[in-house]
């Protein structure tokens, strides 16, 4: 299945890190880190899941985009910072009176949580970041520092000074060289029948012979990545062009279809995917609302032209999803309501993504 990390005994061919740590932990009858009664079992796979979902996905989305593993969004990296404190705040809350998450010893809820936190600890969590979360930091010192966790994660350094994002650099374009200009004017023109050889132009979009915009969407696509919402939207409305450009309201068909929180934002993210044509015509942001077996999947496109074009229908998934336009006429009525989608501030808002 492509899937990366792989487990293969004579017994069982796994992936996913969760299912291969599970399954290792489940090898002795007589271990207690899965728990030794339904209760204990049930609280373990919550705090599982907790630290799989919660911290894990929110920590990656703020740190991978610093490493360069994904492409730094702003709005992106600070949603997925401020869920994660607030999931921290929930955890340190519990940790007040707790040494670990389940019982007085070591379970499986505690080697996932805190594998889930060591990226978190050594890169981005500096001395006043950890101040906010005094509970789980003496959580996490104290459980890293036992023997086995120090055999797997070795000696862990605090963060001292967290990544940042750095802009890459732009290279500098060379200039051709006088003798090369000069060279290049001294060919002989090909043959017409050479010439004849060279492959058609691709044709063009309908969307590139519509009349000139002043609205760019290079422009807004800048100033929604590098810039607070608050600012990217006072440029958007103030720029934006209704004529050149249109506003769709974007709602899954199949809400009530939805389970776990995470398969519908995979659900956006194979969306987008299939737009690869559509990305200079337009800009989506889609969120997912809710909780897990209960939520829905919504957003707002910024779409060049008056119609949903041929990049946007013609995509696999796009009868899965109701476009619904909204006119000049209602922009005021519905401002609060795109800001919120933009900045992924609607109420419940759990994941999402962003087609730029």
């Amino acid at each position: 299945m492509g899937k990366i990390p792989t487990f293969s005994s004579d017994k069982v061919d796994l992936f996913e890190s969760t299912a291969i740590a599970y399954y290792a932990a489940a090898q002795q009858d007589s271990s207690a880190l899965l728990g030794t009664n339904a209760v204990d079992k049930a609280l373990i796979l919550q705090w599982v899941f907790f630290a799989e979902n919660e911290i894990s996905n929110n920590l990656g989305g703020w740190i991978y985009p610093l490493l360069g593993y994904m492409p730094y969004m702003k709005p992106n990296v600070d949603g997925a910072t401020e869920k994660l404190k607030r999931a921290l705040g929930a955890l340190d809350k519990v940790l007040l009176t707790k040494t670990y998450l389940v019982g007085d010893e070591i379970t499986f809820a505690d080697i996932s949580m805190v594998t889930a936190l060591v990226l978190g600890y050594k890169t981005v969590f500096d001395k006043t970041f950890r101040s906010e979360f005094k509970n789980v930091t003496r959580y996490f010192t104290t459980v890293v520092a036992k023997k086995h966790f120090k055999a797997a994660l070795g000696e862990v350094a605090l963060c001292e000074t967290p990544l940042k994002y750095t802009p890459p650099k732009k290279e500098k374009k060379e200039q051709p060289k006088k003798e090369q200009t000069k060279k290049e004017a001294k060919k002989e023109e090909k043959p017409a029948a050479e010439a004849a050889e060279k492959p058609a132009p691709k044709p063009k979009s309908a969307l590139d012979l519509l009349p000139p915009s002043n609205f760019k969407m290079d422009d807004w696509k800048r100033q929604y990545s590098n810039n607070d919402t608050d600012v990217a939207m006072k440029w958007f409305w103030e720029n934006f062009d209704a004529e050149g450009y249109s506003i769709w309201k974007v709602d899954y068909k199949y809400n009530d279809e939805l389970t776990q929180v995470f398969m519908s934002n995979n659900l956006i993210g194979g969306f987008f995917a299939r737009l690869e044509r559509a990305h200079k015509y337009a800009f989506g942001s889609m969120i997912v609302c809710g909780t897990n077996n209960n939520n829905t999947i919504g957003g707002y496109f910024v779409i060049r032209g008056q119609e949903v074009p041929f990049e946007i229908y013609d995509a696999a998934d796009y009868e899965s999803y109701n476009f619904v336009k909204i006119e000049p006429s209602q922009y005021e009525e519905k401002k609060d309501e795109i800001y919120k989608y933009m900045a992924w501030e609607v109420e419940g808002c759990a994941d999402g993504k962003v087609f730029k």
